[in-house]
């Protein structure tokens, strides 16, 4: 028994020439070398799975049944390889049966060339199908791995020898050897974060916020350092999910050269994949990448890799001493390592970069200048424009009656130019989201039904100005009631649909600073309206005496007004200062996302 032990451990060394990550979702895709999963510890040496098939012989193109069972497992790893190399490149490929249970991988350049788990589902028996390759091996032997839980394992589990019709059985010896092979992974921690020493000496680097630290836990950052023939790369951000960056030919994702370091139970998996339009990343089964490395801490993710400046074997890798877009994304990934949608918009570069050229130390936006546009010309017409036009017009009336200017009362003057400013600034923002999306935006929730609202007010209330009764007209009172309950309506639609677009992915602003700002706004106009409400009532009591139950009007509310016309004055230079206030704040935030 004890021989029997000795001569397995020393079959297990023999062919234990690296370490591969086990995962899960099955993404073994590093484990076309190698077939240990970096689960830590040492693996089982008495197998308790068997791996079987329906035949012993095959010619080029036949189908043999491949069985895999034992007691519970969670996952599984089978490959075909030449019986007489063991540590040759997989043969042949595989069609499944069940894919609900099973998945094929892609190692080297063979394709489906090795099946996997889908899931940490316990599982007891796994069905396949081995296709036999023109250029097959004369034998060919079956191996498994098989996880009974994280650190319970079995490594190429050796399965049945099939060999071509008309060839010789092998006699198979097995050489004894007494060095042990490691089984650590070839992925190492890095043992402190990133620093932003040599950018733009040594190293170019791309950092979100602008001047940001690496080592603090809000700040995004990318590094490019040229050595030679390779480049070597860092990528940390606040993320316990994924990170990812791309190279692109434009600023839209699609056709794109990805690089994702992604979570998975707390295992950092670095994995090279292509973009395909809007869909999720087409991970690699080959990976393109060297001397790897993960740090994840204190909510930080951190990796590091090398990458040839030249890829011309790996389809999909783009060239590095070429210019492109870049772009730095991160998500959530679930329990099992699948990767979510990036829930804000991913940070671009504002222009194309080569990497492998002169260092340079850069920001990114992560709103398209379209958006920004966008959102600024919305909070220049809406609290700023139209509130002061507002105000001018309710309650500085009396003040300016017999001010002119251009031939017309002030106040209306003033107030005309305010909102056709308004309607300048609204039709003009309005138009550039569908500029940038080329259409209408169906993942844009309420707001764009909103904002379409708004704008049709605000050009029916430009209309309905325009088409005004003079002043002892019939019909005069009736327009005054349509015109200010239009311009209220879209007063409010305007702000509840500002509340909504701030927070959409294109724009983003900080959370929950926006929130609580535009509260800030709102309390603040509407605080000035009710001073100057109460304010007015003053002195309209003030111009009144009671005299027997009955109010006599004592003089015009045009003299009682003018008596205020200090205080009003004061209260409008505040106004328009704090407005201004707020304004420079919300176009501050847009400029540095």
């Amino acid at each position: 028994m004890q021989l029997t032990v000795l001569v397995f451990a020393v079959w297990i060394f023999i062919f234990f020439y690296a370490c591969v990550d086990g995962y899960p979702n099955g993404k073994v895709r590093q484990a076309c070398t190698s077939m240990i999963p970096c689960h830590g510890g040492s693996p089982q040496l008495l197998p308790e799975h068997t791996i079987t098939a329906n035949g012993t012989e095959f010619k080029p193109g036949d189908s043999i049944e491949v069985h895999l069972s034992g007691p519970d497992f969670e996952g599984f790893f089978i490959q075909a390889r030449d019986a007489e190399h063991l540590d040759s490149p997989a043969v042949g490929s595989f069609k499944l049966v069940d894919r609900r249970l099973s998945q094929l991988l892609t190692c080297g350049r063979t394709k489906n060339s090795a099946v996997s788990h889908t899931s940490k589902a316990k599982k007891k028996y796994v069905k396949v199908y081995w296709i036999a390759p023109g250029d097959a091996p004369k034998r060919v032997q079956f191996l498994a791995t098989i996880v009974k839980n994280y650190r319970t394992y079995w490594v190429k589990i050796p399965g049945p020898i099939v060999s071509q019709r008309l060839a010789p059985f092998p006699t198979t010896t097995v050489h004894a050897t007494s060095e042990a092979i490691s089984t650590s992974c070839p992925v190492s921690s890095l043992s402190k974060p990133f620093n932003a020493s040599g950018c733009g000496i040594i190293k170019f680097c791309i950092r979100n916020p602008s001047r940001c630290d690496p080592e603090s836990a809000s700040c995004f950052f990318l590094s490019f350092k040229h050595e030679k023939s390779s480049v070597f790369i860092e990528m940390s951000g606040p993320s316990e999910g994924y990170l990812a960056f791309a190279f692109s030919y434009d600023q839209w994702m699609g056709g794109d050269d990805a690089y994702l370091c992604i979570n998975e139970d707390h295992h950092v998996h670095v994995s090279t994949a292509y973009l395909k339009g809007r869909s999720p990343p087409v991970l690699d089964s080959e990976n393109a990448l060297e001397d790897v490395s993960w740090r994840l801490a204190d909510g930080i993710l951190q990796c590091s890799f090398r990458r040839s400046i030249h890829l011309p074997a790996h389809k999909g890798r783009f060239n590095l001493n070429a210019s492109y877009y870049i772009f730095l994304a991160d998500g959530e990934t679930s329990q099992g390592g699948r990767m979510y949608k990036h829930s804000r918009q991913p940070l671009v570069t504002n222009g194309m970069y080569n990497v492998a050229g002169l260092p340079q130390d850069i920001g990114g936006s992560r709103s398209p200048r379209l958006i920004k546009a966008h959102g600024a010309l919305m909070f220049v017409a809406w609290i700023t424009t139209v509130s002061i036009g507002v105000i001018v017009a309710r309650f500085f009336k009396p003040l300016w009656s017999h001010s002119f200017l251009f031939g017309k009362e002030m106040w209306f003057q003033v107030h005309r130019m305010l909102m056709l400013t308004t309607v300048m600034l609204t039709s003009i923002s309005f138009v550039l989201p569908f500029i940038y999306r080329g259409g209408w935006s169906q993942q844009a929730g309420f707001h764009p039904y909103l904002g379409s609202t708004v704008m049709a007010l605000t050009i029916f209330q430009a209309l309905m100005a325009g088409f005004r009764p003079s002043r002892h007209a019939p019909r005069r009172q009736l327009f005054n009631w349509f015109h200010w309950s239009t311009g209220t309506i879209a007063r409010i639609l305007a702000v509840v649909t500002m509340f909504l677009g701030m927070d959409l992915p294109a724009l983003d602003l900080p959370d929950p600073w926006d929130t609580y700002t535009m509260i800030g706004f709102v309390a603040w106009h509407v605080g000035i309206d009710v001073l100057l409400e109460i304010h007015s009532y003053c002195l309209i009591r003030k111009a009144e005496v009671i005299e027997d139950d009955r109010v006599q009007i004592l003089q015009s509310l045009t003299t009682a007004e003018a008596e205020g016309r200090l205080f009003k004055q004061i209260v409008l230079s505040i106004y328009v200062c704090g407005n201004v206030v707020f304004l420079i704040a919300f176009l501050t935030a847009i400029n540095q996302i």
